[in-house]
């Protein structure tokens, strides 16, 4: 058998397949050979080709006999183990994966276009992956084990991960990476299909007159890309303060100030929070606040800012619907340490709320904007949502794609003098609410 076929081959010999027992055989030979002291010293680079020639001259000295091919696999395996993340890292420098998921020893996951693919390829053991696991949030400073079973930490590279592992996990160590999202235009979206020019017109006039503006959707929707497409539009010159949990925004204005929350270390103190980060942001005269998520009690403060000078302000939160998006705002809103009546959070998220920015994932993998909603209510109101913009899908057809058609409808009258006002052109497509507002749209796009 190739050590091609045996690297991709689950299946084991006498419980560790023959590919694992030469990649483990000749590690143990590699650090037999190497200083360790004098290998510290070295850049990563220089190490990595340090250690590839040492195990190159290893392998022609004791065998066994490769083609070129199978030499260079080996090699790379073995020194994945000793310095990377074993098998996992040709799976991070594939471009084409978004998500790797592994579910104990036996299983390994990706997504690829939105689609979920298990691949041929395990851990040798539970030990292995719990090395791999150790290895990635030490560089973190943070540690996984029986007293702390769950972590949340961050490749060098930007990677997010996340750790589960038993008793909380019945079927061994659980390592969920999900790669650091590529930075798409508006444009390059429309070619997607996640939205339209009429649609962009709209998002523009939107972010330009500084309305506030929610992301909304479930989990792998596409948030943190659309919200960094978004960012795109605010003017240069205007200072912008992100806050993330892990920074992923990679915004082009040349006034940006990046702020990034910090867990608590090994003993439990230094941690740093969204919320903590959002107070102090408003200490620094933003211009503009960007929020990666809302998701506790930084809710209230960022409706806060929005309601009081900070327009224009961007963050997304897990939601189904818009609806469910301002329902969603008030309960996180609430777990806040501070006692607010629900009433009074009701009132703050009419008051800052403008604009919901809808966002499915669809069967076939595929991701859009599927709503565009206004908040046209104002203080003790019940919400009010108009929705000027959908995504009316069809039948799934026979290739498994998902197709459809964007409907949309006139603008409330309280948005397009809005638009006017700030001289943005109203796009034709979605009309007027009323006689009137035909008036500002004539106006606007002369």
């Amino acid at each position: 058998m190739s050590l091609r076929a045996r690297i991709t081959s689950p299946e084991p010999t006498n419980g560790l397949s023959e590919e694992s027992r030469l990649v483990g055989v000749y590690r143990a030979k590699l650090l037999e050979e190497i200083d360790l002291a004098e290998m510290s010293a070295l850049a990563a680079a220089e190490r990595r080709a340090r250690l590839e020639r040492v195990l190159g001259h290893i392998i022609s000295r004791e065998g066994p006999v490769l083609s070129s091919m199978e030499r260079s696999q080996l090699i790379r395996r073995v020194v994945d183990e000793a310095l990377g993340l074993g098998i996992l890292e040709p799976l991070l420098e594939d471009a084409s994966i978004s998500e790797i998921m592994v579910n104990g020893p036996d299983q390994v996951y990706v997504e690829r276009g939105g689609r979920l693919e298990l691949l041929p390829m395990r851990f040798s053991s539970n030990e292995q992956l719990m090395q791999t696991i150790e290895r990635i949030v030490s560089t973190v400073n943070r540690r996984v084990d029986e007293a702390n079973p769950m972590v949340d930490a961050r490749l060098p590279s930007g990677e997010r991960v996340n750790v589960i592992i038993p008793p909380l996990s019945l079927t061994g160590p659980i390592l969920t990476i999900r790669r650091f999202p590529r930075a798409f235009t508006l444009q390059e979206m429309i070619g997607l299909g996640s939205l339209d020019e009429h649609m962009l017109m709209l998002l523009a006039g939107l972010v330009r007159a500084k309305f506030n503006v929610i992301v909304s959707g479930a989990t792998g929707t596409g948030k943190t890309t659309l919200l960094n497409a978004l960012s795109g539009l605010i003017p240069n010159g205007e200072r912008i303060v992100t806050i993330e949990d892990s920074a992923e925004l990679q915004l082009q204005q040349s006034h940006v100030i990046t702020l990034e929350s910090r867990p608590s270390n090994v003993e439990g103190k230094g941690q740093i929070t969204i919320r903590d980060l959002v107070r102090n942001s408003l200490r620094m005269r933003p211009d503009r606040i960007i929020v990666g998520e809302v998701r506790g009690g930084e809710t209230l403060d960022m409706l806060q800012a929005m309601s009081t000078g900070h327009d224009g302000s961007l963050a997304t939160v897990h939601a189904n619907n818009a609806e469910d998006a301002l329902m969603r705002l008030q309960t996180l809103s609430s777990m806040s340490e501070v006692e607010i009546p629900f009433v009074a959070i009701h009132d703050q998220i009419n008051s800052a709320v403008d604009v919901i920015v809808q966002l499915t994932r669809h069967a076939d993998g595929s991701r859009r904007i599927t709503e565009i909603a206004v908040v046209d209510s104002h203080g003790r109101e019940d919400y009010r949502i108009v929705s000027v913009c959908r995504f009316k899908s069809l039948p799934v057809a026979a290739d498994g794609r998902v197709h459809g058609n964007f409907e949309y409808y006139p603008l409330p009258r309280r948005v397009a003098e809005r638009l006017y006002m700030t001289s943005e052109a109203i796009p034709a497509a979605f009309g007027v609410a009323q006689s009137e507002d035909q008036l500002i749209m004539r106006r606007s796009a002369a």
